[in-house]
């Protein structure tokens, strides 16, 4: 962008420079028709003063753009700065409910931790239990096995004595 005002300004005052050396040609008056009437003005006035007019619309245009787009551009950033806050609230956000999700998970797995460890620990005195009743059968069942042994042998020794 400087290389285009260096540009410009190089240009005004070779303008300037121009109309400085040739005043006296640019302050001639001469007969300028202006369709229905005739004037006698001088031409280079004129014209020079067209070419600032000129200039000066140019002038205001171009502060007219650079103003609209610093505004556009403030605007731009504003907009940017709330799609950023938005983001980073919805960011959050989707933390807090992956927070309480996790949570909630990790709470539903001690919970099934608990019920199958209740499971086990029943079924284990279950079991338990059965074993014990299974054990007192087979010592009931293996007493009276013995017992009856004992009944034969006392049979079979004592008609043996008594002979």
């Amino acid at each position: 962008m400087r290389r285009y005002t260096l540009l410009l300004l190089i240009i005004l005052t070779a303008i300037a420079a121009f109309a400085v050396l040739n005043w006296n040609v640019f302050i001639a008056s001469t007969d300028l028709s202006l369709g229905v009437t005739r004037v006698q003005v001088p031409l280079g006035l004129v014209m020079l003063g067209l070419l600032v007019f000129v200039a000066a619309l140019f002038l205001v245009f171009v502060v007219y753009l650079q103003t609209s787009a610093l505004l556009e551009t403030r605007r731009h950033t504003r907009e940017l700065h709330a799609n950023r806050e938005l983001a980073d609230n919805a960011e959050a956000s989707r933390f807090t409910e992956l927070r309480k999700f996790l949570e909630d998970e990790l709470l539903k797995q001690a919970n099934l931790n608990k019920e199958s460890h209740s499971a086990v620990l029943a079924r284990l005195l279950e079991l338990e239990q059965d074993l014990r009743t299974f054990i007192e059968q087979s010592g009931n069942t293996l007493a009276a096995y013995i017992g009856e042994l004992d009944d034969r042998l006392e049979k079979t020794i004592i008609p043996s004595k008594d002979k």
